[in-house]
C-alpha cells in the first residue's frame, strides 16, 4: 500500500533554482492518506524521485538531485525546471504561499499503535510540494530562483520545531479522528489500487494564431492557469508553431558579385594624380644622342636630343544611391556603412576594367600563337619577357590572366600525371599555383588573376586571355575618393555619391604582351 506523508519545506535557493528542507521527520506523528501515521528511524528506502505539486503526477515541477539522511529525518534538494509552473514554485516557496512537503511511499512493513499507523520499512514513490503540510517540522529553508544572484535565507518561513502549534491555536480541520487498524488497512488498500490505475488524456484541440498567443500571454502573467496551459501547449515545437516563433536576421552580408580586388592595377605601377586640370603631360624621350667611331682629328657628328609629351586624360568615376530619409533612420544601423562598402566595391570593379581595356588597346599581341598547354603557357612567357624587354628595356616581372586560364594552369601537369604550378618544390621549381590564392608565380612571373579579362568572345581563353607586363610601361595616377551627401528637401529623399578621379599613363604601348592562341 502507498501512503503520502505531509512535511514542510523549509528553503527554496533561487540562485541555483533549487528547493531544500526536511521531507520527512522520524517519530513524528502526521495525518496520511490512512490517516495517522509515524515514518521510524530509517524506515524509508531513498531512490531519486520527481517533485510535484500536491501530488499530480500530471504536473512535474522538478526532481531530486540530492538527500542527506540524518537522526532527526530526511533533507533533500530538488532542481525545480524552468518552466512557468517552476517559476511560480519558487516564487511560492519564496513566499510562504506553498511551502510544504509531502513524500509519498509504498508501504512495506508497519504495526499498529493505539490507532497511529508506524511504518517501519517503505520506498520513496515522490515527494510534492503542498500548500499546508501536516508535519511543520517539514518546510523549505533554501530557495535558489535566480542564477544572478546570491544565496539568502528566507526569513518569513518557519525553520524550526519550535514554531509548531502552541496549546489554544486554531488547528486545521485535515486532522481527523484516528482511524480503527482494520479502517486504515482498507484505506490502504484503496489508496494502492487507485494509484495502480493507468490513467487516459486526450489533448483538445486548441486554435493557435499570433492573437490568441497574445491574449494568453497577458491572461497568464495575471494568474490565468488555463491560459498556461494554453501557452506551454504552443509553445511545445518550431514544427508545430512556427508561425509563432519570430524569425532573426543577421547582419552578415552575403555578396557573390563584387569584391575590393584590383589585380590589373596592382600589376602595373601606380602614380598621384596631380591636384588640377582634367589632363595632365608627361615628358618622354623620342630621340637620343648616339656615339659613334671617329677618326682621329675627325669631326664629331651631332645627333640631338628630342622629346615629346604623353598627354594623360583624367576620368571621373563616379556611382550614386538615392533613398528616403526613412530607410535611413528606420533601418539597422549597419545599412548606410553596407552602402558605402558596396559603392566602394563598384569603384574598384570599374577602374580595373578601365585599366584592363585600355591596355588590351594599347598593348602587343604577341607575335607566335601558342596552344592553350603546359608548352605553350612556357613558350608564350619566354617569347613575351623577351619582346617586352626589347620594347621597353624594362624587364616583364608580372602575369596578368582570366579566370578561366588560371583554371588551365593550375591542371597543367607532367606527363606521369604530377601537377607542375601546384606542386612543391623539389619535384617541380616552374612556379606555384594555388586554388585558395589569386596570386602566385608561374615560370618566374608573378601571377595575378583579374576576372575583368574575358577573352576573345568573351570566353575568358584564347587571344587576350593572359598578359605579360612590364609595370613601369603602364602607371595608374588616382586622386583620394570621395563621397558626397546631399538633401533632397522637396521629397525628403538622401542622395550619396562616391567618385574619384583616376587616369592611365601609356608610357610604352609595347610592355604589354598579350597571348595569343594557335
Amino acid at each position: 500500500m502507498k501512503v503520502n506523508m505531509p512535511m514542510a519545506v523549509t528553503a527554496a535557493d533561487t540562485i541555483k533554482r533549487t528547493i531544500t528542507g526536511t521531507i520527512v521527520t522520524w517519530n513524528e506523528q502526521g495525518n496520511t492518506s490512512v490517516g495517522p501515521t509515524v515514518f521510524a528511524a530509517d524506515s524509508i528506502e531513498m531512490k531519486p524521485v520527481k517533485l510535484l505539486l500536491e501530488h499530480d503526477r500530471t504536473r512535474p515541477i522538478g526532481k531530486m538531485v540530492s538527500h542527506n539522511v540524518t537522526a532527526n529525518g530526511i533533507e533533500a534538494t530538488f532542481k525545480i525546471a524552468n518552466t512557468m509552473a517552476g517559476e511560480d514554485a519558487l516564487v511560492e516557496a519564496t513566499e510562504g504561499l506553498r511551502d510544504g512537503f509531502s513524500v509519498g511511499a509504498q508501504i512495506n512493513e508497519w504495526t499498529n499503535n493505539k490507532g497511529v499507523m508506524q511504518i517501519t520499512s517503505a520506498t520513496l514513490d515522490e515527494v510534492s510540494l503542498v500548500t499546508d503540510p501536516a508535519i511543520d517540522s517539514a518546510r523549505v529553508s533554501e530557495v535558489a530562483a535566480s542564477e544572478n544572484e546570491a544565496p539568502k535565507e528566507n526569513s518569513d518561513l518557519a525553520t524550526a520545531d519550535s514554531e509548531k502549534p502552541n496549546e489554544g491555536d486554531q488547528v486545521s480541520d485535515t486532522t481527523a479522528p484516528a482511524p480503527s487498524v482494520e479502517e486504515a488497512v482498507e484505506a490502504a488498500k484503496a489508496n494502492m489500487v487507485e494509484a495502480a490505475r493507468p490513467a487516459f488524456y486526450t489533448a483538445p484541440r486548441l486554435e493557435f494564431t499570433k492573437a490568441k498567443y497574445l491574449e494568453n500571454s497577458v491572461r497568464a502573467k495575471l494568474g490565468d492557469d488555463t491560459a498556461r496551459q494554453y501557452i506551454m501547449a504552443a509553445d511545445d515545437t518550431t514544427v508545430n508553431n512556427s508561425g509563432l516563433i519570430p524569425t532573426r536576421q543577421l547582419t552578415e552580408i552575403v555578396n557573390p558579385l563584387s569584391n575590393a580586388d584590383r589585380p590589373f592595377i596592382d600589376a602595373i605601377s601606380s602614380g598621384v594624380l596631380p591636384d588640377a586640370g582634367m589632363t595632365f603631360e608627361i615628358p618622354k624621350i623620342t630621340a637620343v644622342p648616339t656615339v659613334a667611331v671617329v677618326a682621329e682629328e675627325g669631326p664629331i657628328g651631332e645627333t640631338g636630343q628630342t622629346s615629346s609629351f604623353i598627354t594623360v586624360n583624367v576620368s571621373k568615376f563616379a556611382g550614386g544611391q538615392e533613398f528616403s530619409v526613412e530607410l535611413l533612420d528606420r533601418s539597422s544601423p549597419a545599412f548606410f556603412d553596407e552602402l558605402v562598402r558596396q559603392m566602394e566595391y563598384a569603384y574598384a570593379k570599374e577602374t580595373d576594367r578601365y585599366v584592363m581595356e585600355n591596355v588590351a588597346n594599347n598593348g602587343t599581341l604577341n607575335a607566335t600563337g601558342q596552344a592553350e598547354s603546359a608548352a605553350g603557357l612556357v613558350a608564350y612567357a619566354s617569347s613575351a619577357a623577351a619582346a617586352v624587354y626589347s620594347a621597353s628595356l624594362g624587364f616583364a616581372r608580372n602575369i596578368i590572366v582570366s579566370p578561366q586560364q588560371w583554371g588551365n594552369i593550375m591542371g597543367y601537369a607532367e606527363t606521369s600525371g604530377r601537377p607542375i604550378f601546384t606542386a612543391a618544390s623539389p619535384f617541380n621549381a616552374a612556379g606555384a599555383a594555388s586554388p585558395t590564392s589569386l596570386r602566385g608565380n608561374v615560370v618566374g612571373l608573378d601571377l595575378y588573376v583579374d576576372r575583368n579579362i574575358s577573352g576573345t568572345g568573351g570566353t575568358g581563353l584564347g587571344d587576350y586571355s593572359m598578359v605579360v607586363v612590364n609595370p613601369e610601361a603602364y602607371t595608374w595616377y588616382e586622386s583620394s575618393r570621395f563621397r558626397l551627401e546631399t538633401n533632397v528637401v522637396a521629397t525628403g529623399q538622401i542622395k550619396v555619391a562616391y567618385y574619384g578621379y583616376g587616369a592611365l599613363a601609356t608610357k610604352i604601348a609595347a610592355g604589354a604582351n598579350w597571348f595569343n592562341k594557335s
